[in-house]
């Protein structure tokens, strides 16, 4: 059992310290379940923010919380290895649209069956409401700490 925080500032780190542990079983996961079709962790997130539709690399740098240039290095990676492309951007002339190519696709596709597993293994150990309201307050930290950011 743990012990509670007491005071505000060890809440906050209990959460950020927490946070990041996550991230690193995260990145792990991902990285054991990308590895047999040729993907890496890092890449699969960038394909997987351009499924829906192709987004400069600013925008998805944004969405995924790091910086832009390492966007820019994953992105160069997949579009030398075949698995995007840039594409024009109507809103932007300098700024490319990075898109999936079929191999690309082909590759996120090629995860689905593990991807199914592991989804099914945490919903076993955690339960699927629980997962739900763990999902629910990570999206509302993520805008509070957007907040507080801007103001």
């Amino acid at each position: 059992m743990t012990t509670p925080p007491r005071t505000d500032q060890d809440l906050l780190s209990g959460v950020a310290l927490t946070t990041f542990r996550l991230n690193g079983q995260f990145l792990a996961l991902a990285e054991t379940l990308a590895r047999p079709v040729g993907l890496t962790a890092a890449w699969w997130q960038v394909l997987g923010a351009v499924l829906r539709e192709p987004l400069p690399v600013a925008a998805i740098a944004r969405e995924m919380g790091i910086t832009r240039q390492s966007v820019q290095r994953i992105a160069d990676l997949l579009v030398e290895r075949g698995m995007a492309e840039y594409r024009p951007n109507p809103a932007h002339r300098r700024a490319k649209l990075v898109a999936p190519t079929q191999t690309g696709l082909d590759a996120v596709t090629a995860l689905d069956p593990t991807h199914a597993a592991a989804a099914a293994r945490l919903i076993e150990a955690m339960g699927r409401d629980e997962l739900g309201a763990a999902l629910d307050a990570m999206r509302r930290l993520t805008t509070a700490l957007d907040s507080i950011a801007e103001g």
